[in-house]
C-alpha cells in the first residue's frame, strides 16, 4: 500500500491568539493549509502537512501553550477540484430572495428570486455575515417598496452579488466599483450569467475619485477603517431623502460609527446583527442622508 501523500493534525485551541501562534508554528515547520472550525470552549483547527513533514507540524503545534494535538491521521486521496464545493448550499435570504452557486440545485418558492454567484477571487457569496446583513436591508427595503424603479450604487462591490441582488428586487439601474480590477472582472461575468448586464455598469475606482451621481440607495460592505475616511463622498453619493446601508461592522463600532456619519448628514433609522461562526458579532446600519 502507498504512503499517503498528505497527513492531517488535528488541534484544538482555547483562543483567536493561540490560533495565530500554532498557524505560524505549522507553517514554519512545513504545513501547507488548513481550516478553522468552532469547537466546544474554543476553536479546533485542521492541519494538513505532507506526509514527510506531519510529525514535524504537530510536533510544532504542541509547542505553542495551551494546545491539545491528535496524532496525525492519512488524509484519504480527493478530488480538490471538487472537493471544495462539498458544504456549500443555496443562502435563502427570504421568500423573496435566495443567492446560490450554480452548481448547487434550488427551487424558487412562487415570487422569489435568485442571484446565481460562485465563490471566487471576489468577495461576496452572500454567506459571510456582514453581506448576508445588506441581502436582509434589501429584502427589508423591497417589501416596503423602496427599491422598484430606484437607482443603486454597490461601493467596494467584489462579486456584485448587492448590486445584482438590488436589481432582481425591483431597482431600475445599479454601478458598482471597486478598487481591484479583477474583482470587476468577476462582477461582470456575474451581471451576464444572472442577464442583468444591461442594467448595471462596473467602474474601477475609489468613491472620492469617480464623478458622483447621486443614487437612491448606497451600499456600502466594508470594514469600517476602509469606509469612515471617505464619510464625505459616501454623502455627495446619496441624493437628499435618499438611503445606505453601511455593513462591515463590528458591533463594538457603533457608536464611533453613527456619530461619524450622522456628522455628514446620514440619520440612523435602524440596525442589523449577527453572530458568525467565528463568534464575530456583524453590525449593519440603515441611514437615511437629510434633506438639504
Amino acid at each position: 500500500m502507498s504512503r499517503p501523500e498528505f497527513r492531517l493534525i488535528v488541534v484544538r485551541v482555547p483562543s483567536p491568539e493561540v490560533a495565530e501562534q500554532v498557524w505560524a508554528a505549522a507553517h514554519a515547520a512545513g504545513g501547507c493549509g488548513g481550516e478553522e472550525r468552532p469547537d466546544s470552549g474554543g476553536t479546533r483547527l485542521l492541519l494538513y502537512a505532507p506526509d514527510e513533514r506531519a510529525d514535524a507540524v504537530a510536533g510544532a503545534a504542541a509547542t505553542v501553550a495551551f494546545t491539545q494535538v491528535e496524532t496525525p491521521e492519512p488524509v484519504p486521496p480527493t478530488d480538490w477540484s471538487e472537493a471544495w464545493k462539498d458544504g456549500l448550499a443555496a443562502t435563502v435570504v427570504s421568500p423573496r430572495l435566495v443567492v446560490r452557486p450554480s452548481f448547487v440545485e434550488h427551487t424558487p418558492e412562487p415570487g422569489q428570486s435568485e442571484v446565481v454567484i460562485d465563490p471566487g477571487q471576489a468577495f461576496g457569496t452572500g454567506t459571510h455575515g456582514s453581506t448576508r446583513l445588506v441581502l436582509e436591508w434589501l429584502d427589508v427595503l423591497a417589501e416596503a417598496g423602496h427599491l422598484t424603479g430606484r437607482e443603486v450604487v454597490d461601493a467596494g462591490t467584489g462579486s456584485g452579488v448587492l448590486a445584482l441582488a438590488a436589481l432582481r428586487l425591483g431597482a431600475k439601474s445599479a454601478l458598482g466599483f471597486d478598487l481591484d480590477p479583477t474583482a470587476l472582472v468577476t462582477a461582470r461575468e456575474n451581471g451576464v450569467v444572472n442577464g442583468l448586464r444591461d442594467r448595471v455598469r462596473w467602474v474601477v475606482g475609489e468613491a472620492a475619485s469617480l464623478a458622483t451621481v447621486p443614487c437612491d440607495l448606497l451600499l456600502v460592505n466594508m470594514l469600517s477603517s476602509e469606509f469612515l475616511p471617505s464619510t464625505d463622498a459616501w454623502a455627495r453619493w446619496v441624493r437628499a431623502g435618499g438611503k445606505a446601508v453601511f455593513s462591515g461592522l463590528l458591533t463594538e463600532e457603533q457608536e464611533l460609527v453613527s456619530r461619524t456619519l450622522e456628522a455628514v448628514g446620514f440619520e440612523v433609522e435602524g440596525e442589523r446583527r449577527c453572530r458568525d461562526e467565528r463568534g464575530d458579532h456583524w453590525l449593519s446600519l440603515l441611514t437615511r442622508r437629510a434633506a438639504e
